[in-house]
């Protein structure tokens, strides 16, 4: 409350109010700190989810393949992932782009990926 009372003095003021009025009560505010927590937490578990799901996404690829397939040999596997890895890159970079790549086209029609000037990483 000093530096608040020096403030005021300084500024020219002699008589002014010393009692402060909070905007808002304990429990207002004890109550915005958990609704906050809570959100936190929410979004620390989606962030989970979705990791899991980009790091899982591609093993899961594979096991759906060996359920489809039973007794898939191994030269099968390996077919079907490079047969369905341009989809999946696809979706991915789609997903990328504007956020963590920067697309653009050379003359003759390629698109070619650069990081985002921003920084931006998934």
């Amino acid at each position: 409350m000093s530096e608040f009372v020096e403030c005021m003095v300084e500024a020219g003021m002699k008589k002014f109010e010393t009692n402060v009025t909070p905007d808002e009560t304990n429990q207002e505010l004890r109550k915005q700190r958990n609704d906050l927590k809570e959100e936190l937490e929410r979004a620390r578990d989606r962030i989970g989810w979705l990791e899991n799901e980009l790091h899982h996404g591609e093993r899961g690829a594979i096991g759906d393949f060996v359920k489809r397939n039973p007794g898939a040999t191994y030269d099968e596997i390996v077919q079907h992932v490079i047969d369905t890895a341009a989809g999946r890159v696809t979706s991915h970079l789609e997903d990328l782009e504007g956020n963590a790549l920067q697309v653009k086209t050379d003359e003759n029609g390629r698109e070619l990926y650069y990081p985002s000037k921003d920084g931006g990483s998934e």
